[in-house]
């Protein structure tokens, strides 16, 4: 996965752009944007928006929604074993919640945890960006029953590093913890995605990771 010619910049500054549109979209402009929603407790605004440019970009013909893992569709004989790894990945978030119990939440927040944290990140983290990326980085080692690349070690850091960083009152923050519990699972979204083809299973799994805590 180390060979020079295994490289493409062209699709590497893609990358880059997808990751600034996203950010941009998420934080409404960076607060340049009207607040349509200023009642909501949570960033629904953020989501829709980067969700939108998500479907667009896997629109495209460079992309395209199979191949971004936008379908319904499992690779045949996928789920026999994927199945149990989405039980590791329930048992998981599970033993998080139970340790870190985060009380029963709101309506509105119950709602979102349900649905936009999947909706919107995976196909942009395990979609597009990880599309982008694996034609950045061409080399692959197959591990697992599945090809890995630097696409999928670099989406699953920039993943961990969304959830980590912070700013608030003039200052960044990061947390560690908070890195290796969103990164780490984040390698078993990726497989599920590769193994199937589809990201229906990383969704499913990402809302109930979510939710979990509110419920547990």
């Amino acid at each position: 996965m180390t060979r020079r010619h295994a490289f493409s910049l062209r699709w590497l500054l893609v990358a880059a752009a997808l990751v600034g549109v996203n950010d941009f979209l998420l934080t409404r402009g960076y607060g340049l944007l009207p607040n349509l929603f200023p009642s909501a407790e949570w960033n629904w605004q953020g989501k829709i928006l980067a969700l939108i440019a998500t479907l667009a970009v896997a629109a495209l013909p460079a992309f395209e929604w199979r191949r971004s893992g936008l379908t319904f569709a499992q690779a045949e004989g996928s789920l026999r074993k994927c199945v149990p790894v989405a039980l590791v990945y329930c048992t998981f978030f599970v033993a998080i919640s139970l340790t870190f119990p985060g009380g029963p939440g709101s309506h509105e927040e119950v709602a979102f945890q349900l649905t936009m944290p999947g909706f919107e990140e995976e196909p942009f983290y395990r979609g597009i960006l990880l599309l982008a990326l694996d034609r950045a980085f061409t080399g692959r080692l197959r591990l697992f029953g599945v090809e890995w690349g630097w696409g999928a070690v670099l989406s699953c850091a920039l993943f961990g590093m969304t959830h980590a960083f912070g700013f608030s009152h003039g200052h960044f923050s990061f947390d560690l913890l908070t890195m290796t519990l969103t990164a780490l699972p984040s390698f078993i979204a990726i497989w599920l995605r590769l193994r199937t083809g589809s990201l229906l299973l990383p969704v499913l799994l990402h809302n109930f990771g979510n939710s979990i805590s509110l419920v547990v």
